[in-house]
């Protein structure tokens, strides 16, 4: 989203934001909880991002917060549904290699885009997560590229161009 950062950022990017985000996150939590709840058992993945756990300026203010929703939704499952035998994870990834990574203001470099992590990676810790014995909640799971552009501090260099 081009709009990203308060100056710009109108009540309907706000809402576009939110709705795919974090509404979207809840819509389908919801459609499934009932049957995880009558079979007792399920595991939920809620796929966040590296800005809902340290929101920073680049990623924008409606960003960083639906994804700290989504870090708070996971939680309030597994605060409510333990108890059924479900667990959910927040899956919260740094610096994604995907197309979208394209179209940001100031993208990386395409030498940065290779040192970053690649939705396989991703998949590939959810499908851990899943393995796991269903006794055994992963509540929450940080990841990021060993070149970690945030550690770095590549994005404050970003901010720097576009100020």
């Amino acid at each position: 989203m081009k709009d990203r950062h308060f100056g710009e950022l109108t009540p309907d990017g706000w809402n576009q934001v939110i709705a795919v985000n974090l509404s979207g996150m809840y819509y389908c939590c919801q459609a499934v909880l009932s049957g995880m709840r009558r079979q007792q058992r399920g595991t939920i993945i809620n796929v966040s991002s590296w800005a809902g756990r340290h929101a920073g300026f680049f990623t924008g203010p409606a960003y960083n917060a639906s994804k700290r929703g989504v870090l708070a939704l996971t939680e309030s499952i597994n605060l409510e549904e333990g108890i059924n035998n479900v667990r959910a994870t927040a899956v919260v990834p740094e610096a994604m290699a995907t197309p979208m990574i394209r179209k940001i203001p100031n993208p990386p470099s395409e030498e940065a885009i290779a040192k970053m992590m690649r939705p396989l990676d991703v998949a590939r810790m959810i499908d851990l997560i899943i393995s796991l014995p269903q006794e055994m909640c992963v509540n929450e799971v940080v990841m990021s590229p060993t070149w970690n552009l945030s550690y770095l501090g590549a994005y404050e260099t970003a901010i720097d161009r576009m100020v």
